[in-house]
Order: C-alpha cells, then sequence, then structure tokens
C-alpha cells in the first residue's frame, strides 16, 4: 500500500510527453535559471508541489498524529483548502479558489492518503467535526468511482491497480468502513481485485508477490511496491501497523481457493526473499539509462519492513531496518516531508523510537520541513504506540501511476 510513493516527478512527466517525438533541428536556446517553486504558506516541504502536494502534506500528517504530534493549524488548512467540492483531491491545486471543474485530474491516491490524514488530525483537534465531514466527503467520492472489478486506478475510470486499490482500501477502513463489503455495481470487491493481481507460488519468478497491473500481454510481473502495498490491505492494516507477536518467518502457500489474507502472507514471503539477498530492496533501472545498474529504494524497503512486521516476520525486516539507520537520513533530506514520514513509520512498525533512529530525531526533522506543529514531538511516546490494527493509512506506498488525460503522466511514488 505502500510506497512511495510519490516524489514530485516533473522529469518522469515530461519523459513520458515526449516519448516519440521526433527532434527538430534549431538553435540552442540561451541558458536561463529556472525559477524556484512557490510554495504556499502552511504545505509541507521545498519542492515543486505540483505532482506530490497532497501526497507529501497528507503522509507527514500520518507520521505526526500516529506519534502524538499535532499539525499546525496553518497546515491543515492548507490541506482542507485543496479538496475538491465531489469531496475528491488532486496531486495539487495552485489556487485553490479556483473550483475543480471537468478538466481537473482528480487523484484517487491523493483522495485516499488524504482522507486518511484529516481522520487522523481530527482525533486531535478541538474541532473535529469539519475534518471528519471532509474525510467522509472523500471516502464517498471514492466508493463512487469504483472499478467494476471492485478496485481503483490512479485516476477515475482507469484500470485498476494495486497501488491504487490498497491505499483507497486504508482510507475506507480508517472511516471504520468494511472494505469487503464495498461492492461494485457487478458485486465485485476490492479484494477481488487484488486477488486478480497475486501470483501464485508455483510461479518461476515472483512466487507470492503482486503484480501492479497486468502488462500488455496479460502478464503479471513481480512488483515490490505494489507486494508490499496490499500485503498490508489484505491484512486489514496500514502503513501504521505494528511488530506483533508470535514472530513467525512466512512461507508461501498455495490453496486451492484463494483467500485474501494467505495471498498477503504469501506476499510477505516474497518480500523476505528479497530483502534477504541485500538488506534492502532495489529500484530497477530507467529505460534507456545510461547506467543499467539497480539502485536501493529507500522507500519501498521501509514499506517492506512494515509489512513484514505487521505479518510478524520482524526478523526477516531487521536488517533493512538496520540498514535504514544507517542510509535512510541522507536520502531523506534529499526528498523531503515524505521520505522522513516513512522512515518515521518502519521506525514505529518495528518499535524502534523515530526521534532516535541511527543518530537521527526523525519527528524533529519531519517537524521542520512545515509549519511548526501543535505538540512536540516529545509527546510521541503517549500516543504513538496505540496499534489498533487499524488501517490508518497505507503506501504505499510509492508510488505509482499518474495517468493523464489521453497520454498520462508515469510518476514515480518517490524520487528515486
Amino acid at each position: 500500500m505502500i510506497t512511495v510513493r510519490r516524489g514530485a516527478a516533473a522529469f518522469a512527466a515530461a519523459a513520458v510527453l515526449c516519448t516519440g517525438a521526433v527532434p527538430v533541428a534549431s538553435a540552442a536556446p540561451s541558458p536561463s535559471a529556472t525559477p524556484a517553486p512557490v510554495i504556499p504558506a502552511g504545505l509541507y516541504g521545498t519542492k515543486d508541489p505540483t505532482y506530490d502536494g497532497v501526497w507529501r502534506q497528507s503522509l507527514a500528517f500520518v507520521a505526526q498524529t500516529t506519534s502524538g504530534v499535532q499539525p499546525a493549524d496553518e497546515a491543515v488548512t492548507w490541506l482542507r483548502k485543496q479538496q475538491c467540492d465531489s469531496g475528491a483531491f488532486t496531486s495539487y491545486r495552485p489556487d485553490p479558489a479556483k473550483a475543480c471543474d471537468p478538466a481537473t485530474m482528480l487523484d484517487t491516491n491523493a483522495t485516499a492518503v488524504a482522507v486518511q490524514a484529516l481522520t487522523g488530525v481530527g482525533r486531535g483537534s478541538t474541532d473535529p467535526e469539519p475534518l471528519a465531514k471532509a474525510a467522509a466527503a472523500g471516502a464517498g467520492w471514492l466508493k463512487g468511482v469504483q472499478n467494476k472489478d471492485g478496485g481503483w486506478g490512479y485516476n477515475p475510470g482507469s484500470p485498476s491497480d494495486a497501488n491504487s486499490t490498497s491505499i483507497v482500501i486504508s482510507a475506507l477502513t480508517a472511516l471504520g468502513e468494511k472494505p469487503g463489503e464495498v461492492k461494485s455495481a457487478e458485486g465485485r470487491t476490492p479484494y477481488d481485485a487484488l486477488l486478480a493481481l497475486a501470483l501464485p507460488c508455483s510461479a518461476k519468478e515472483g512466487a507470492g508477490a503482486f503484480a501492479y497491473q497486468p502488462d500488455k500481454d496479460g502478464k503479471l510481473l513481480a512488483n515490490a511496491d505494489a507486494t508490499a502495498a496490499a500485503t498490508l490491505a489484505g491484512l486489514g492494516k496500514g502503513v501504521t501497523a505494528r511488530g506483533v507477536e508470535p514472530q513467525q518467518s512466512p512461507v508461501c502457500t498455495d490453496l486451492a481457493k484463494p483467500t485474501m489474507d494467505r495471498a498477503a502472507l504469501n506476499g510477505a514471503s516474497y518480500l523476505a526473499a528479497a530483502l534477504a539477498k541485500t538488506g534492502h530492496l532495489n529500484t530497477p533501472p530507467m529505460p534507456g539509462a545510461a547506467d543499467p545498474a539497480e539502485q536501493p529504494d529507500y522507500g519501498n524497503t521501509a514499506d517492506a519492513v512494515v509489512a513484514l512486521a505487521a505479518t510478524g516476520a520482524t526478523k526477516e525486516a531487521s536488517g533493512a531496518l538496520a540498514w535504514l539507520q544507517k542510509n535512510g537520513a541522507s536520502w531523506a533530506k534529499e526528498n523531503g516531508p515524505a521520505a522522513w514520514a516513512q522512515l518515521v513509520l518502519a521506525a514505529k512498525a518495528m518499535h524502534v523510537d523515530p526521534r532516535a533512529f541511527g543518530g537521527t530525531d526523525l519527528l524533529k526533522e519531519l517537524g521542520a520541513t512545515g509549519p511548526a506543529p501543535q505538540a512536540s514531538p516529545s509527546a510521541a511516546a503517549k500516543a504513538g504506540d496505540d496499534d489498533s490494527g487499524s488501517f490508518d493509512v497505507w503506501w504505499i506506498i510509492g508510488i505509482g501511476m499518474v495517468v493523464g488525460v489521453g497520454i498520462g503522466f508515469l510518476v514515480s511514488g518517490r524520487k528515486k
């Protein structure tokens, strides 16, 4: 549900937009400085929010509120104003005073994580009713755009994918709804959509994993980000999950009639095997990249830690957590609030104090990316260990795909 998912990836959008374009000879343009992005008051982070404004704000709120830290009113107001009248959110609205119209690219992932963020903030607010209404409106919109197969795609009407379906499940559960009872007009549930993306244990490659979507030939290819997201969704948990007892090593087992909880445990077995190789997950090279070597994927590694901890596989997750403690801070400094939030959630999943994570106070660093929170991170110890097992948020999880009108944008869940 997981992964991350969503760094400001304008470069990826540009790459997709330019695919297939024929070069035209022209004079070299004179160099000009790129103007710094305008960051609205109340928004976390310093980078261009076009593709991840709502996502990074919401994920920051989730990490803070689950740690006993209440965001500033200014920051909460910014998020509320991003919501359209329909209840939906886009990735970012530069002018919230302008009403959303049919051309507005609505975003199921941004809506789902905002629903969870507003739900968490509402618990610590002195005026929770408006936040609860906003969250309910977002959930209502999500149910209204459910696909026939029971799942969701990144944008309304786009094909269902594991990440989007999982994060919507988390949003519905955060509001006390039962995702298994949320059915499309054809009677399909979100779990039907996820099970259709699960690879069997008998698969030659990617046994037990989940695919993001079928490829153009209908084949399912293992995707670690999608697997972490779907593992949590199948367990009825999200990235606020904690390690459970008894500890157990996940084993991949095929059933004559697949079930969602069994598929989730199979997903955990895939993640455990993937982490055992290097202690972290890798991101495959971009097509046509000069350097074909794989690079460490910090965000997906953090998501995998949460997913494994939620199944009781804390032993299998411990090596990856240690790797994040050693290397994660430098990645988060570059990538901003959503990255700091993912590290916070990974730490809490493993019952590690996020204020002392490899020598770094993650909550302090996260808080420094936006308006000063109302509560000091020192309050985390009192409120942050409440593990209801509910789906307060997912990461999935990163992230993901942005399907634009006509041609679409390919967006990384987090900046690689």
